[in-house]
């Protein structure tokens, strides 16, 4: 049975209610409604880690955690210390239409917005 937390606490981010709004959208037109969004970081990018938002299987070390009564985030362990105290939001702009991350532990970004250092 996976540990399962309630999203209000200790999640080491913070969705925006654009964020939360997109995201249900994207999870209604998922047809596997068993996966969760897995947020999280991997290697590359300009600046060294790119961010990681998609819908996926748990796995065992995971942190489960409900954002509401059908939407769980995953969390891996590891990902933690890179991610905590991050604004994940979501842009309509003309410009500018994605989630972004807002993470107060990147000492270098990029222009493309979607790595960091």
């Amino acid at each position: 049975m996976e540990p399962v937390i309630n999203i209000n606490d200790l999640l080491p981010v913070s969705l925006t209610d654009n964020a939360k709004k997109e995201i249900k959208k994207i999870y209604l037109a998922e047809e596997d409604k068993s996966k969760l969004l897995r947020i999280g970081v991997k290697s590359g990018g300009c600046a060294g880690f790119s961010y990681v938002l998609e819908f996926d299987e748990a796995v065992e070390e995971d942190k489960i955690y409900h954002m509401d009564d059908k939407i769980r985030l995953a969390i891996h362990p590891n990902h933690v210390e890179y991610l905590q105290g991050s604004v994940i939001d979501f842009q309509l702009g003309l410009n500018n239409r994605g989630f972004t991350f807002t993470n107060p532990n990147a000492d270098t970004t990029c222009g493309c917005g979607s790595s960091f250092g």
